[in-house]
């Protein structure tokens, strides 16, 4: 029996796993999961700099606090991803074992747990050096994407959370990671499209070219939130899922829905605000 010519041509694209850019030994070196978060805050210094040193400045944050916020959000995103990793999917290995928070050489890191993290990180910083919450919350949305898209390239060099089964010829066999032997979804790929490179690209252009920032403070990162949280459920669709469904939907679908809300809620409160200003000065 012929091997059809779709599962041939698929077969070209065999994945091998690339966890390190440099070994030194074994199971130390420089992973490219950890270069994919290095290069996601210093693109998001360097973008933040920009906005501060821009004529006119189009940020509250001043340049000599850009470091200050990244450090925060650094701290919110390891603790909250990595406390959501377990809370999430893996409750049961928390509890027996609290030290196991520290194996992040075993990976393990939820983007809707960083997500939290993050809130919580600028809700302190945004008190601590009095600048509007909301402002804070939207330079971040401009660049998280950034980050996004370079951890799920990261996620598909590591040849982890691949997606479900395919005919079509750009399917991708994961053999070496457990995918088994036929060509599955690369869904690493299509969420760094859509959640990183597409959304970066919006926000960014939402961020230069409109005063949405200055005028409706809140709405870009509403906007954010809702448009990420439909992407990542259309990517849900092709990933296999990794974890029991919730009213059979994937984790990430059904932990969308509450993003989803949350960025909606942000657009609405926003826009009636700033409806309420001009209102109020005219009765002056």
């Amino acid at each position: 029996m012929k091997t059809p010519m779709h599962l041939l041509l698929a077969k070209i694209w065999i994945h091998k796993p690339h966890h390190y850019i440099f070994e030194i030994a074994d199971g130390i070196g420089l992973r490219w999961y950890g270069l994919a978060y290095v290069l996601g805050f210093l693109g998001g210094a360097w973008l933040l700099t920009r906005y501060a040193k821009a004529t006119p400045p189009r940020s509250l944050l001043p340049a000599e606090k850009v470091w200050d916020l990244i450090i925060a959000l650094v701290l919110g995103v390891f603790i909250g991803a990595r406390l959501g990793y377990f809370i999430f999917y893996r409750p049961g290995d928390l509890v027996q074992n609290p030290l196991v928070f520290f194996r992040v050489w075993e990976g393990g890191m939820a983007s809707h747990g960083g997500f939290i993290g993050v809130v919580l990180a600028l809700v302190w910083f945004a008190r601590h050096n009095k600048i509007p919450f909301l402002h804070i919350g939207d330079l971040v949305a401009t660049i998280a994407s950034l980050g996004l898209m370079l951890g799920r390239i990261a996620n598909y060099l590591n040849g982890e959370l691949w997606g479900k089964l395919t005919d079509g010829t750009w399917g991708v066999v994961f053999a070496a990671t457990d995918g088994g032997p036929h060509p599955r979804h690369p869904s690493q790929l299509y969420e760094a499209a859509l959640e990183g490179a597409l959304l970066l690209a919006f926000v960014q252009w939402r961020f230069w070219r409109t005063d949405v920032a200055r005028k409706q403070p809140g709405r870009l990162g509403g906007e954010f939130l809702a448009l990420y949280a439909v992407a990542r459920c259309v990517c849900e669709y092709f990933r296999e899922p990794d974890a029991a469904l919730i009213w059979g939907l994937s984790r990430g679908t059904f932990y969308s829905i509450f993003l989803f809300a949350a960025g909606l809620a942000l657009v609405v409160y926003a826009t009636r605000k700033a409806k309420e200003i001009p209102a109020k000065k005219s009765k002056r």
